[in-house]
């Protein structure tokens, strides 16, 4: 009965009418009111890229600051929360923490064609979230002082993005880019959760990150796309290793994993993509390395106050180790209603086999009972309300309840009905008028 209410609230007033258009991707751009330096199209097409060469849809109106610096065009944009959870069972947690990242873009035109940018996204995250991780039922992925965490999300790193991107315009519907970045984000998987329209009011991550966006803070990445009409197609290569727990600092290695990626944009409320990756040696305590496919569907439609955004993902992890193939599905949306309130909804669906990982005990009798992997739902439901306390900075305060399916075989390690909780102080930057 909860599953299919969430479903219905998710899909509450869906419009599959997609507008025509002539150039989707620069539909982010909402000039503000003062005189900017010059821009091309190949300029456009940078300023309108999120996290590396991954966007949301066109029609989103990116919560962004627009200033001149000098013959620059430079953006800001930030985002944090500060949360509260509280969680049920023997596995649950409690905590006080705060997500958060800023990111600032600066474009330069390069003759009448080409343009370069350079970008730059930061957290406070290995600050702000003590003991490198917060709680989180049934999350998994990397590690904190050296052991793998379990019902836990690891912070972002303090940089999260650097990266230098070149594009040149080839024709009226052709556009070559380039990207290099010490960290920043390959062309593998939708756009991360943290920049994710459909995300932007739940202050915590997906179950599925790690079988979806996890490589969105990445070293040594290099990319180079072409984009024509509504499909853009890039291919990337990257160091396959998820960031070790020493978050201030910034990894690097060889360039030993890659990826590609074929975007499609029917309209500007629309942005699809399906991906590839081989991920040498991803996790630092998990031997073996991973191939990980996703593709996802993603809608945008601007309402007073916001935008109704959502989006549909699917992304599968198989291991050369274990010769799993694990798979996640989620689907997320955000509703705003008269101006000032959100609606939120998150569904998930993800294959876990590492809850157990340091309980080798309990994993083998598990294994050898159950099998090696075990089918979790999380089922979110949130509201926010906007408040008018700072006039630069959009202030919501909001709450949102997390529930749990799981098989019967780790109800005993978890009890029957998991439920988690977060109260949050959401601040942003308030977009340019």
């Amino acid at each position: 009965m909860f599953q299919r209410g969430l479903i219905s609230v998710l899909f509450f007033g869906v419009s599959l009418y997609a507008q025509d258009h002539n150039s989707p991707q620069h539909m982010h751009m909402q000039m503000p009111d003062m005189k900017m330096p010059a821009m091309n199209a190949a300029g456009m097409f940078l300023m309108n890229l999120s996290s590396g060469t991954a966007v949301n849809p066109a029609a989103w109106p990116m919560p962004m600051i627009m200033k001149p610096l000098g013959s620059w065009n430079t953006t800001y944009m930030a985002q944090a929360f500060i949360n509260d959870t509280q969680q049920s069972g023997p596995r649950g947690g409690d905590k006080l923490f705060s997500t958060n990242w800023f990111m600032t873009n600066a474009e330069h035109q390069l003759g009448k064609k080409g343009a370069f940018q350079i970008q730059l996204m930061l957290s406070l995250e290995p600050a702000t979230v003590t003991d490198r991780r917060y709680p989180l039922l049934f999350q998994t992925g990397e590690t904190a002082f050296g052991k793998p965490i379990v019902d836990g999300q690891h912070p972002h790193d303090f940089v999260m993005s650097l990266g230098f991107q070149y594009a040149l315009s080839l024709g009226e519907n052709t556009t070559l880019e380039f990207y290099f970045a010490p960290v920043g984000d390959p062309a593998l998987g939708p756009i991360a959760y943290p920049h994710r329209a459909s995300a932007m009011e739940l202050p915590q991550a997906t179950l599925a990150h790690h079988w979806q966006d996890s490589t969105h803070i990445a070293n040594d990445v290099a990319t180079v796309g072409i984009a024509y009409k509504q499909f853009k197609l890039e291919a990337s290569g990257f160091y396959g290793t998820e960031p070790d727990e020493f978050r201030w600092d910034i990894d690097s290695g060889p360039m030993n994993s890659w990826s590609t990626r074929l975007w499609y944009f029917p309209g500007p409320n629309w942005a699809a993509q399906f991906s590839i990756g081989h991920l040498a040696h991803p996790e630092a305590l998990e031997p073996g390395d991973q191939t990980r496919t996703t593709a996802s569907l993603e809608y945008s439609k601007p309402l007073p106050g916001g935008s109704w955004s959502s989006s549909f993902i699917w992304g599968r992890d198989h291991s050369t180790y274990t010769k799993r193939n694990l798979n996640s599905y989620t689907l997320e949306s955000v509703l705003p209603i008269a101006r000032k309130n959100f609606i939120t909804g998150r569904i998930e669906l993800v294959d876990k086999d590492e809850l157990f990982a340091g309980q080798p005990d309990v994993e083998e009798f598990l294994d050898t009972f159950y099998g090696s992997s075990f089918r979790i739902g999380g089922y979110t439901i949130g509201y926010t309300r906007d408040f008018d306390i700072f006039r630069h900075i959009e202030t919501g305060i909001g709450a949102n309840v997390e529930m749990y399916s799981l098989p019967d075989a780790i109800k005993p390690y978890y009890g029957d009905h998991p439920i988690g909780g977060n109260v949050f102080v959401r601040l942003r930057l308030k977009a340019s008028s």
